[in-house]
Order: C-alpha cells, then sequence, then structure tokens
C-alpha cells in the first residue's frame, strides 16, 4: 500500500466529508469594493478549490458597524448576499465545501467606516496605541471606541446571528450534504416552503436520499485578531465592570453567546470559531492565554460546535514566527470537535502536526495565496511559487490575485 502523507489523508468532518486536510485559511484582499464581493473573486477561490476541498472565506462584515477596511466585503444586507452567490456557486461547481467568516473589527475601525461618522463600537474606550494596522506596514491612527451598553451587546449578537443566515442563503447551488433540516430551515415560512418541508420529509423518509441546501456550507466566527470577539476576550483590553468583564468566564460570555446565537440559527454543525489567545494582534493581549484558550476550547463543547480554528502561539504578531514554549496542545485535547490549526505551516510541520495528532486540519495562508494548486504541489513535493507581500493589500483585481501560476496551466 503506497503512503500517503497525513495532509492527503482524507477526513469526515461531520458531514463534510473533505479529499485532504489542506485547508484555505480565511484572508483579507483587499478587493471588496463598495463592502460587496466582487466578480474576480469567482476565479480567486475557484482556483484553490479542488474536489472535497475545505475553504474559509476572507472576513465578511456582520453589520454597517463591523467594517475595519475600506475594500472588505460584508454580509448584512442583501445586496452582498447577491454578490457572494456566483463566488459560492463557482466553488461548489469544483466541489468545494466553503464557509463564510463573520466578522466584526470593533475598535479597530475608524469613524470614517462608521455609520454618520460616529465612533466604533468595542468592549472598551480605550483605542489601539499601536501605530500601524494589522499588517505591521501601513500607518494607522486609532480613534478612541464607543464602549457598548450591555443592550446594544446583545444586538451585536443578534447581528452575528442574522449574517449566519444570510450566509446560509448566498448560493443557488450546494455541496451535497447528508439529510437534515437545520433550525435555520425551519424558520422560514411560506406557503411554497412549507410545502417543501413537508415534501422533503416525505422523500427522506421513503428513499433515504441525500439533498442540497443553497448558500455557505456554513460560517466561521471570527474571534481572532484583536477584533470585537478578540477585544472582549483579552484582559489587556477588555476593562468592563459588568457581567462582561473581569473574570475569565466574564469576557468569554459575549463570544459564547454568538456562538449559541448562531449555531442556533444554522445548526452547530455548520459552525466553527477562529481565536488566537496568544497572540497580540490590533494591540490586543492576554496575561494568561493559555487559561484562556482552555476555558474557551472546554466551553465551546457545550454548543456541540463543528471546529475550533487556533492560531499558533509563536504567531504573535501577524507575519513573524517567534519561538515558545507555549503550545496549543491543551486546547486541542480539551475540543471535542474538527481542531484546525493555522500559522507558518509549511508542507513538513503541516504533515507532523497531523501525524503527531496535534491537529484535525491545517489551515494555509500565504502559501495557499500564492499556489493555488497547494494540494497538488504538496502531493508532489513540488517547488513553491513565492508570495509577494507587497500584493497582500492591494485593490488590484489580478496582480498578486489571481495571477499566480500553477505547475499545470490549465487547471
Amino acid at each position: 500500500m503506497d503512503f500517503i502523507p497525513a495532509l492527503l489523508a482524507p477526513y469526515k468532518m461531520s458531514n463534510f466529508s473533505l479529499s485532504h486536510r489542506i485547508v484555505l485559511a480565511p484572508m483579507s484582499r483587499q478587493r471588496s469594493y463598495n463592502f460587496l464581493a466582487q466578480p474576480h473573486a469567482i476565479l480567486y477561490y475557484s482556483q484553490r478549490t479542488t474536489q472535497g476541498g475545505f475553504l474559509i472565506g476572507e472576513a465578511s462584515g456582520v453589520s454597517e458597524t463591523a467594517q475595519g477596511y475600506l475594500t472588505t466585503p460584508g454580509i448584512w444586507t442583501q445586496q452582498q448576499v447577491e454578490a457572494w452567490k456566483p463566488i459560492v456557486d463557482a466553488v461548489h461547481k469544483k466541489g468545494g465545501i466553503f464557509f463564510c467568516q463573520l466578522w466584526h473589527a470593533g475598535r479597530a475601525s475608524d469613524n470614517c467606516f462608521q455609520p454618520d461618522g460616529q465612533p466604533p463600537i468595542s468592549c472598551t474606550d480605550k483605542p489601539i496605541q499601536a501605530k500601524t494596522h494589522i499588517d505591521g506596514v501601513t500607518e494607522a491612527s486609532f480613534p478612541a471606541p464607543r464602549r457598548l451598553t450591555t443592550h446594544e451587546i446583545t444586538q451585536v449578537v443578534n447581528d452575528f446571528r442574522k449574517a449566519a443566515r444570510n450566509a446560509m442563503q448566498a448560493g443557488t447551488t450546494s455541496s451535497p450534504l447528508d439529510f437534515r433540516f437545520t433550525p435555520f430551515f425551519f424558520r422560514l415560512e411560506s406557503a411554497a416552503v412549507t410545502a417543501c418541508k413537508q415534501y422533503l420529509c416525505l422523500i427522506h423518509q421513503e428513499t433515504k436520499l441525500m439533498i442540497c441546501i443553497t448558500g455557505f456550507d456554513g460560517v466561521e466566527i471570527h474571534g481572532a485578531n484583536g477584533y470585537l470577539i478578540d477585544q472582549f476576550l483579552k484582559d489587556q483590553v477588555n476593562d468592563r465592570t459588568d457581567e462582561y468583564g473581569g473574570s475569565l468566564e466574564n469576557r468569554c460570555r459575549f463570544p459564547l453567546q454568538v456562538v449559541e446565537a448562531v449555531a442556533d440559527e444554522i445548526g452547530a454543525d455548520r459552525v466553527g470559531i477562529r481565536l488566537s489567545p496568544f497572540a497580540d494582534y490590533n494591540d490586543c493581549a492576554d496575561s494568561n492565554p493559555e487559561a484562556l484558550g482552555l476555558y474557551m476550547a472546554q466551553s465551546l463543547n457545550k454548543y456541540g460546535i463543528l471546529y475550533c480554528h487556533m492560531i499558533e502561539p509563536r504567531m504573535i504578531t501577524q507575519f513573524e514566527s517567534q519561538k515558545t514554549k507555549n503550545s496549543l496542545l491543551p486546547m486541542r485535547k480539551a475540543f471535542k470537535g474538527t481542531f484546525i490549526v493555522a500559522s507558518g505551516y509549511n508542507r513538513e510541520e503541516g504533515n507532523e502536526v497531523v501525524a503527531k495528532g496535534g491537529a484535525d486540519l491545517v489551515a494555509f495562508g500565504r502559501l495557499f495565496l500564492a499556489n493555488p494548486d497547494l494540494p497538488r504541489r504538496f502531493e508532489l513535493n513540488a517547488v513553491l511559487n513565492k508570495y509577494d507581500r507587497n500584493t497582500f493589500y492591494t485593490q488590484n483585481p489580478v496582480v498578486g490575485y489571481t495571477d499566480y501560476p500553477f505547475l499545470n496551466p490549465t487547471p
């Protein structure tokens, strides 16, 4: 029997049958104008799609207060949902599994991105002190945010819920899934939908066939990188004295309320979350990151969500790896679902972490960005294209986006 490298082994992620364990990491590419996903993203995502491959889309704002950059997509309006549809359909056409990352920037924003020029919102009124954006290069001057009231926090939770619902409608085709009805499906109300429900129930009872549900296949809640959810989690930012601040349990309350709301809306087996307990992105650190990560991993089990996606401790800043004795292994052991690791992995390291049980899947960002056929290159141990950091966040719809070459020029 031929040896199969760990990254290329198939994996059953609940109802999703993955052909390999190489995940396209969520990466903001700054090419979505007017907060709308653009047609050029059809090619970008379809280039990186393989049959049974798992892709996580770029951060998409959940509300009009969520945006932190000028050229990132949203998922809170019907127009934005329509803009995503051809992109989602293109991924499904090639047999890929596609999740939408739900995002709120919180204080990592500016008045110019906020309704009526209001201050950004956060758990605090302390501004980010960093003089550059998360990329570490672009100059920034962050305004003081406005501290959310407890009532407003519940509204933000509902924004995530609604965005998750929208994501499930952002397509006209889908990947085949094992038959099931989600809470989202049963909330739909109309005579036609009611008849559809009855018909599908009958078909399932008689044939046990599989059905398809349109839109994204699920959502990933962005709880990392110093954005709103991370701001609540980290004790160096969260200075609240109410039920959302102070103790570890209180600081995790809002993030877990978001998880619960989204899972209730679309089904826990369609929900993942990304966390970065050890990171200090956007001036957002914690005094005891291991305790924070472990508490969240354990708490997530209550909701039965599909996966937990964590950034490695070595990536304290976004692009530079640092040596550390810290490990994600305690969180890996604590979480009962699929565990995804990310940040700075290469082929050898990815195979090793999966083979040793440190993760089920590995998310690749920069390497996948520069190598749209990354799974194939890993399979052949082929030479990789080098990424050009200067084009990561430009607004060019081709250069540094869809022009990286394939091993085979006609994929």
